[in-house]
């Protein structure tokens, strides 16, 4: 039933997205603008976020400039860096937010990477639970003779295959993740 693998590759893909989408927010001791998206900031009693209320731009490779658009947001965006998870320290000139990206410390590193194997061992493991949701169908439908057995083994090996494909993927996306943290 190509349903069944059209609906698991669905949900698959959402997983990899989202492993990646956790990834961009590991902060890797280089400037990027991802690792600001999940900044909030008060904007007139609305939790707005940072990309919607200010520029941010990379000048260099351990430097964010951040110009909100209202210069009386300076204040907002900087406290709620500081109260971020992030631990970076910015500082204004009432123009303008400078923050510079420390280097990060060998510990530190460790820490990120195991933090990163962890998340792909997390979307792993939604993998099979999507397969092993798939499977279920194919037995379900094969008991309502909806589908051959012939049929089932087949679609169940390729679910399989997919689900190793994907899993491929996440172990492609971990080793590069891997790299940019450990890099220097």
């Amino acid at each position: 039933m190509s349903t069944v693998i059209t609906d698991a590759e669905e949900r698959m893909k959402k997983s990899l997205a989202s492993l990646k989408d956790g990834f961009s927010a590991i902060r890797t001791g280089r400037a990027s603008a991802a690792l600001f998206d999940k900044i909030r900031v008060d904007y007139y009693g609305e939790k707005s976020p940072l990309s919607q209320v200010a520029n941010i731009s990379i000048p260099e490779a351990r430097l964010v400039v951040i110009q909100p658009w209202d210069k009386a947001l300076i204040g907002e965006i900087e406290k709620a860096i500081r109260s971020s998870e992030l631990s970076l320290n910015p500082s204004n000139d009432g123009k303008v937010i400078r923050i510079s990206i420390p280097p990060l410390t060998d510990e530190r590193r460790g820490e990120l990477v195991k933090l990163a194997k962890n998340q792909a061992e997390q979307s792993r493991v939604a993998l099979r639970n999507i397969r092993r949701d798939g499977n279920e169908e194919l037995k379900s439908l094969q008991k309502k003779g909806e589908l051959t057995e012939d049929g089932e083994k087949q679609t169940e090996a390729e679910l399989q295959k997919l689900t190793d494909n994907y899993i491929a993927r996440i172990n492609q996306t971990l080793a590069e993740k891997e790299k940019e943290i450990t890099e220097n």
